[in-house]
């Protein structure tokens, strides 16, 4: 429903335009203003009488950023459904058929119209119920700041399934969304960060997503850390720290395998059994988990040396092994392959 209000005849230009959100198009056509943002909305004033009269979506417009963290995707019930479509349909046709708009429904009503900072990890139950399916043995892939890195390994549950691989990860990878108690329901302004309040929308969501990945993890599972990483390669608090080894089925996981990739260039400041990764390796054994660890896994270093064919990372580096020569060859072939798919 549109509200009027009454102002004082004032020019767009005259506004704080600092405070608008997305790129700012104005028009000024015998008296009527017009703007254009990213939101899902266009915002227009009509001057009437000296004055203006003001629908209330100018507001949107001009609200004031509450929260650290990027705001709602826009289309995001849109982007959703597109890609429950897609990866049922093309990605993981195995996940079984599911029903996309019952989905994006469950969603949704896990934070639309609820105080962004009283989301809960179990108000997703339905979500998760809705596109659970079974992980593959022997896939399951967990990490820590190397995220990219996995995926291009992972290569859309070619080779492994990773929490993002996944269809309940799939959905909400690199999206942004958060509710307001109020109408439109979705802030598509800012959303709280888990600094600013810990049960938020994104932070409960990943949480009961990591913890149901690593309760139906089974076989042998992998682990990828980075090992450039300032700090260390395993950090405690993470969400494979909190979320992920505590809820390990033991009896369903026969090896742990960690690698630990340094950034071609970066500095080597991780290593299996040492600082950060002596406390993964503490973790695991307390669980009776057979683990093994190995620094450059040769598969990823060729993979991640694809971008950096000339780098000495990638000529001497002993995870690798190869001649420079042969390297100087096959790279290039490499990286017109890794790009034509």
């Amino acid at each position: 429903m549109i509200t009027w209000s009454r102002r004082k005849r004032t020019k767009f230009s005259e506004y704080k335009t600092e405070k608008l959100q997305g790129k700012k198009t104005f028009k000024e056509t015998q008296g009527i203003y017009v703007q254009k943002t990213s939101l899902p909305c266009i915002q227009i004033r009509f001057c009437y009488n000296n004055c203006y009269i003001c629908s209330d979506t100018i507001f949107l417009g001009l609200a004031v950023k509450q929260w650290g963290g990027d705001g709602t995707t826009p289309n995001l019930g849109e982007i959703i459904i597109g890609r429950c479509y897609d990866y049922i349909e093309t990605v993981n046709p195995s996940a079984g058929r599911k029903n996309c708009s019952e989905i994006w429904e469950a969603f949704k009503s896990a934070f639309v119209n609820k105080d962004p900072c009283s989301i809960f990890p179990s108000d997703y139950e339905l979500y998760i119920n809705l596109t659970f399916h079974n992980i593959p043995p022997n896939k399951s892939f967990f990490w820590e700041n190397n995220k990219d890195l996995v995926h291009r390994y992972s290569d859309r549950t070619k080779r492994y399934m990773p929490l993002g691989d996944t269809l309940p990860g799939w959905l909400g990878d690199n999206l942004n969304w958060c509710g307001v108690a109020n109408e439109p329901g979705m802030d598509y302004i800012s959303c709280p960060t888990t600094t600013e309040c810990e049960y938020n929308a994104q932070e409960s969501f990943w949480r009961i997503a990591s913890v149901t990945y690593a309760k139906y993890s089974y076989g042998e599972i992998q682990i990828m850390l980075n090992g450039s990483t300032p700090g260390g390669a395993f950090p405690v608090p993470s969400f494979l720290a909190d979320y992920e080894i505590p809820n390990f089925d033991t009896n369903k996981i026969s090896k742990v395998n960690i690698w630990v990739m340094d950034d071609i260039g970066g500095a080597d400041i991780d290593s299996c059994g040492k600082n950060s990764l002596s406390v993964l390796e503490t973790m695991l054994g307390s669980k009776h988990l057979s683990y093994s660890c190995v620094d450059n896994y040769r598969p990823v270093k060729i993979l991640q040396c694809v971008d950096f064919p000339g780098h000495i990372d990638c000529i001497t580096n002993s995870g690798i092994c190869f001649p420079a020569s042969w390297i100087g060859i096959m790279l290039p072939w490499l990286a017109l392959i890794s790009n034509h798919f």
